[in-house]
C-alpha cells in the first residue's frame, strides 16, 4: 500500500516551526511498515523549504526514508503542477476525526486490514421509506 504520513503531531509532537519531541514508537511503526511489511511512505506535510528540509532530515537521521515527500512519486515536482491530491491508500494524521491513535494500534490496524470497516450511517443520512413531502406535510 501507500501510506500518506503527516509529521507534526503525527512523527513528532506540535512545537511548529520548531521540531517537537517524538512521538512514541512513531519511527520504529513505520520503519516496520516500510522495511518488513513493504509498504509505500509518503511524507505528506504543510513544512515547505527549510521547514520541510529539517523534518526530511530529523526522519533520515532516524533511517526512515520516504518514498516521496509531498508528492506522489519521487520524480513529481512543482513545476509538473505538484500534487492537488495526494494518491494513497491510507493516511495517518493527528487531525483524524478521533484524533490519533496509539501507533501499537495504528500498526495492529494495517497489518491487519482492519481500518477500513464500514461506518454505520447517520439516520440523517438514510433514504426515507415516506417521501419527504408526504413527510412533512402528511399528504
Amino acid at each position: 500500500m501507500t501510506i500518506a504520513v503527516d509529521f507534526d503531531g503525527t512523527i513528532v509532537t506540535h512545537d511548529y516551526p520548531r521540531i517537537g519531541k517524538p512521538v512514541p514508537f512513531a519511527i520504529e511503526t513505520l520503519l516496520r511498515l516500510q522495511q518488513t511489511d513493504r509498504h509505500n511512505l509518503i511524507l505528506w506535510t504543510a513544512r515547505e523549504g527549510k521547514l520541510l528540509e529539517e523534518a526530511v532530515e530529523y526522519c533520515r537521521q532516524r533511517g526512515l526514508e520516504f518514498y516521496a515527500v509531498n508528492a506522489n512519486y519521487p520524480e513529481e515536482t512543482e513545476a509538473d503542477g505538484g500534487p492537488r491530491k495526494l494518491v494513497a491508500d491510507l493516511y495517518i494524521d493527528d487531525r483524524n476525526l478521533g484524533g490519533l491513535p496509539d501507533w501499537g494500534i495504528i500498526y495492529q490496524m494495517i497489518s491487519t486490514g482492519k481500518y477500513n470497516r464500514p461506518i454505520p450511517q447517520s439516520p440523517v443520512m438514510e433514504t426515507p421509506k415516506v417521501s419527504l413531502f408526504k413527510r412533512l406535510f402528511g399528504k
